[in-house]
């Protein structure tokens, strides 16, 4: 279509919530890094870090209500990586983590 710009389309399964809470988490070396998440869904996360993740890394990190949840990186750009949960947080436990972090707003 002439004149008509072409969208970027989110191809996520799961709308992301916004969210900024600290967490640590664990490396498979075990080696501790700080996370900064910024959006999460039942299914994954985005977070800013300052150590460098390459796709594929596995990390552990724990969260408020859910407990200790296992996430694989699936893209690290530029001081942010996006994750993959390795099981979905069942939503009526992910509704009350979203009240948790978001209360502290």
């Amino acid at each position: 279509m002439a004149g008509t710009a072409l969208a970027f389309h989110d191809q996520r399964g799961a709308p992301r919530d916004e969210v900024f809470h600290r967490t640590r988490a664990t490396r498979a070396d075990g080696a501790t890094i700080v996370l900064l998440i910024v959006n999460l869904s039942a299914m994954g996360l985005m977070a800013r870090c300052e150590s460098d993740l390459a796709p594929g890394e596995r990390l552990s990190l724990t969260l408020p209500v859910v407990g200790t949840l296992t996430a694989e990186v699936r893209w690290a750009l530029g001081g942010r990586i996006g994750c993959e949960l390795d099981r979905m947080i069942p939503l009526a436990a992910y509704y009350d983590l979203l009240a948790v972090l978001l209360k502290g707003r």
